[in-house]
């Protein structure tokens, strides 16, 4: 349990308080056992970011609102420096850098991803919309519903993201700008 992970499960609890749902109702519009979605109320369980961008449609806010307590502000320019951007660190092998955190009412959330390799065989989720990745560095294996292919640097991907994905770095670091569009 990280104390962003606490943070997050205080700001989802609280506007699902304010738009009245219980948790048994939330968390089978998010289509998860309501012991699963208890755990991201409290900090215990990690989220992915399908699970946050589904809550966070549900709920009427924008996914910043849930990741950093602030809404967008900017509808003009959002401009992100070189190695900046709001930090999501959701587990020791993910960091995920939202490029557009400050422009509201956005139509796609851009992210640059880092992905450490690890041993553990990747859960796939999904969310609305459609996704576009691509390779900055390294090397993963990509996985679509029952579809595995492997990406390299300079490889893209473009999927309907309904369909349960993931993404499993091999050999090291690997970097992958992604673009999720509602």
């Amino acid at each position: 349990m990280t104390e962003q992970l606490v943070e997050i499960g205080a700001r989802l609890r609280t506007l699902r308080e304010i738009m009245d749902y219980t948790p048994e109702a939330l968390a089978q519009k998010l289509e998860m056992p309501v012991s699963d979605y208890l755990q991201h109320e409290s900090g215990e369980l990690d989220f992915s970011f399908s699970f946050l961008y589904n809550a966070a449609h549900i709920l009427g806010v924008d996914v910043l609102d849930l990741m950093s307590g602030e809404s967008p502000k900017l509808s003009r320019l959002s401009l992100v420096r070189n190695g900046q951007g709001f930090d999501i660190t959701r587990r020791k092998a993910y960091n995920y850098k939202h490029l557009a955190y400050t422009f509201k009412d956005k139509k796609a959330e851009p992210f640059m991803v880092t992905v450490e390799t690890s041993d553990q065989v990747p859960k796939l989720h999904s969310h609305e919309g459609q996704e576009f990745d691509y390779m900055i560095s390294g090397s993963m294996k990509f996985y679509l519903g029952d579809y595995v292919a492997t990406l390299n640097q300079g490889d893209s991907v473009y999927y309907d993201s309904s369909i349960p994905h993931a993404m499993k770095a091999e050999g090291g670091t690997a970097s992958f700008l992604a673009f999720v569009m509602k």
